[in-house]
């Protein structure tokens, strides 16, 4: 299968009183249906990849290709609809609005588009156990909960791409456990996932681990630094 999105030759390099280079020729292919996880210690550079894969930032050189299309050189508005339409995210501390239902939570990166869907956004969340739990706001849900939304919110635009920062980072395990299980049904529908992570439970979930170190990317592997 070919690749859904990759990096080629890519350098991420941030100026300052000295240049800082966060990423250094990384090659990186994913696959669709793939569950990739991406570990190595704290300031290694996998906050930079997933900015790149998730078309927030710009490498320095090389090239981002998401669905066989070079994506390095769009204008802001072609990225945005690009994010919109391509890839979800999944971040550890859920994001999720206060004062919105879970519904409405998951409907919101649709109002964007014009396209309210809430009836996906229903099912998603029956999908992920959570079909009693429609009207609830975040503050009546449990953190396991939570992260069930996000990852319902992350699929409302039927994206071909999900970026997970720590997906489990918050929960305990057996409630990290479930998370995992979504995301495995989720590559299984042939949604490509990048998941970045301290917690070795994810990489016994995923299909392929990859360590960042000083920017440099190799295979997985070794000791799980936090």
């Amino acid at each position: 299968m070919t690749a859904v999105i990759s990096l080629e030759s890519v350098t991420k390099e941030y100026a300052g009183a000295e240049t800082v280079r966060a990423l250094d020729d990384v090659d990186l292919a994913v696959r669709g249906g793939e569950f990739l996880a991406v570990v190595g210690p704290s300031g290694s550079g996998k906050s930079t990849m997933l900015n790149l894969l998730g078309l927030l930032d710009a490498p320095t050189e090389g090239r981002v290709v998401l669905e066989g299309r070079d994506v390095t050189t769009l204008d802001r508005e072609e990225l945005t609809d690009a994010r919109r339409e391509y890839v979800g995210f999944v971040f550890q501390d859920f994001h999720l609005l206060p004062t919105l239902t879970a519904v409405e939570n998951v409907t919101l990166p649709t109002a964007f588009s014009g396209e309210r869907r809430t009836e996906r956004a229903v099912d998603l969340l029956r999908r992920v156990g959570l079909g009693d739990r429609l009207e609830h706001t975040p503050e009546e849900l449990s953190g396991g909960q939570k992260q069930r939304v996000a990852v319902a919110r992350s699929l409302v635009n039927e994206p071909s791409v999900l970026l997970a920062d720590e997906p489990t980072g918050n929960l305990d395990r057996d409630t990290g456990t479930k998370i995992l299980e979504e995301i495995t049904q989720i590559c299984e529908r042939g949604v490509a996932v990048v998941a970045v992570t301290h917690d070795e439970l994810v990489t016994e979930y995923a299909d392929r681990t990859v360590r960042l170190v000083d920017g440099v990317l190799s295979d997985g592997g070794g000791e799980y630094a936090t």
